[in-house]
């Protein structure tokens, strides 16, 4: 069973056109968490939080993920796709060679609440065409095992004895990505691969994780150890709500740029000569 290793707290931040956020993780050390790159929780009920959104801006060598849990955002981007997304939704844009995209606010008040995650891609697959996918809520799989509530964003599993598949399972890093609500009492088991990156990321509630029953609180991301499984428990008054992130770790050098990832600095030099000269996501 694996244990955590390391608890991070995320932490306040800004982006965009001074949206206000928490950066999970991301940054420094990344290979730790190859081939997830960065997690950011976004959510106000302050229009002046969020309402500047994400203007135009260049991504190149990875996959973003953006999960709304509520409120409005919409998708543009230079190959002329335009997607909105709402409660509930998944978007799942794979920058590859180059995309310049916005994602600005379609709401001027109420909450606005949700996640962004970056997926590392392999080097044989960083300069392939970019694409994207808008998925409504309802085409999330959603499973209740036992009284556990599980939305199953992408990948396959085995949560308490019962086999759980993600909308998206054609992704080049196979990842996991599930949402877990968990009442007072209940726990989740799931085995992984013992060679995968394993990652829980709370964002109500507390939980106990592993054989110690590691305390891990909201707003903290559990690191955790080689091992064959996980287990999450709550043994609080209060629900919990967690994002449990597991895949293979790529195992290649990671050289970023802000928005751009690739393997080595002289590719970061390409892509800064590309969004220069008009040529990112037109090669």
């Amino acid at each position: 069973m694996r244990r955590v290793v390391e608890t991070i707290n995320a932490k306040p931040a800004s982006d965009g056109d001074g949206v206000k956020l928490l950066r999970v993780f991301g940054g420094p050390s990344p290979e730790r968490f190859d081939p997830f790159l960065m997690l950011d929780e976004f959510g106000s009920h302050e229009a002046s939080d969020y309402i500047g959104g994400f203007p135009p801006h260049p991504h190149r060598g990875f996959e973003t993920v953006t999960y709304m849990l509520q409120g409005k955002m919409e998708h543009q981007d230079h190959m002329g796709n335009i997607g909105l997304l709402n409660d509930g939704d998944v978007q799942w844009m794979s920058a590859a060679g180059g995309i310049i995209h916005s994602e600005m606010p379609k709401q001027t008040e109420g909450r606005m609440r949700g996640f962004q995650l970056w997926v590392n891609l392999p080097a044989a697959k960083k300069m392939e065409p970019a694409h994207y996918s808008d998925v409504p809520a309802r085409s999330i799989p959603v499973f209740d095992i036992d009284g556990v509530h599980v939305k199953a964003i992408a990948g396959q599993a085995s949560v308490n004895g019962s086999g759980v598949t993600g909308h998206f399972t054609e992704v080049a890093t196979q990842p996991l990505y599930l949402d877990v609500q968990l009442e007072q009492g209940q726990s989740i088991a799931l085995p992984v691969s013992a060679t995968q990156t394993a990652l829980v990321y709370v964002y109500n509630g507390k939980v106990g994780i592993g054989e110690a029953l590691t305390p891990v609180n909201a707003q903290q991301l559990a690191r955790l150890a080689d091992g064959e499984s996980i287990s999450v428990s709550n043994n609080d008054a209060e629900p919990a709500h967690l994002l449990v992130l597991a895949a293979e770790p790529l195992k290649e050098p990671i050289v970023q740029h802000g928005p751009f990832v690739m393997n080595t600095a002289e590719e970061i030099e390409q892509a800064l000569a590309d969004y220069r000269s008009g040529a990112l996501g037109h090669l």
